[in-house]
C-alpha cells in the first residue's frame, strides 16, 4: 500500500510542479557557487616536490610509504595526525606550508581529515532548497537545517534505510507526517538528503 501511495503522490506532485519546478530547480544561487569542498595536496618532499597525493576527503589511513613534508591547501582546514584513525599527536594546517617539519615537529603523518573550522569552510554545504507545496504533500530539492544541507544519515553508514528514517524525521520537524520519497546526493565526499517528498498522512 505504501508503494502504491508513493507512486500516486509522486504523480500528483509531478503534475502540480510542471514546468515551473523545472525552471526553478536549475537555478544556482550565489552561495552554491561560493562553496568549495575541502581540498589539499600532500608532498613527500619540502617545497611541494616529490610524489604527491590529492586529498579531497577524510583519510583515516593514508598508507603512504613516505613521510609528508609539505602541503598545499586549496580550501578548508586540515588536521594531520601521527597515527591512523586520527589518533596520537595532531596538528592543524589551513594554508600552503612548504616545510611541515616546522609544524609537525618530527611527526610522521598516518591520517588526515578536514576540520569544521578554519579557511571559511563548513562541513555542510549551503542548502539551495527549491520547494513546491500542495494540499497533501510538499517537495524539497535540498532539505536543510539552519541554511545548511541535511545529512542523509546522522550516524553510521549512509544507507537507503537510514536516509528514509532521516527524511521522515526531517519532514516531521517541518510539520508533515513523514517522507514518501527521498534520495541521497554526494557533495564533497559526504551524503546529503535530496528530492524529499513530505506527506500529510498515510505514507
Amino acid at each position: 500500500m505504501k508503494t502504491a501511495y508513493r507512486l500516486s503522490i509522486l504523480a500528483a506532485a509531478a503534475a502540480s510542479i510542471g514546468a515551473g519546478f523545472l525552471a526553478t530547480s536549475s537555478a544556482q544561487p550565489p552561495q552554491d557557487k561560493m562553496y568549495r569542498p575541502p581540498e589539499a595536496t600532500i608532498y613527500r618532499d619540502a617545497a611541494y616536490r616529490g610524489p604527491a597525493v590529492f586529498i579531497g576527503e577524510a583519510k583515516p589511513n593514508l598508507g603512504l610509504s613516505w613521510p609528508v613534508n609539505s602541503i598545499r591547501v586549496a580550501s578548508g582546514s586540515w588536521e594531520l595526525c601521527e597515527k591512523t584513525r586520527y589518533r596520537g599527536a595532531c596538528r592543524t594546517v589551513d594554508r600552503d606550508t612548504p616545510m611541515l617539519n616546522n609544524v609537525l615537529r618530527g611527526l610522521t603523518i598516518q591520517s588526515i581529515r578536514p576540520t569544521a573550522t578554519g579557511g571559511g569552510w563548513n562541513p555542510n554545504p549551503p542548502a539551495n532548497d527549491q520547494s513546491t507545496r500542495g494540499n497533501f504533500a510538499e517537495f524539497h530539492t535540498q532539505p536543510g537545517t539552519n541554511g545548511y544541507r541535511a545529512p542523509a544519515c546522522t550516524s553510521g553508514s549512509s544507507t537507503a534505510a537510514c536516509a528514509a528514517r532521516t527524511a521522515d524525521a526531517w519532514c516531521r520537524s517541518i510539520g508533515w507526517n513523514g517522507s514518501a520519497r527521498e534520495h541521497m546526493e554526494t557533495v564533497g565526499g559526504r551524503e546529503y538528503l535530496a528530492d524529499v517528498l513530505c506527506v500529510r498522512s498515510g505514507y
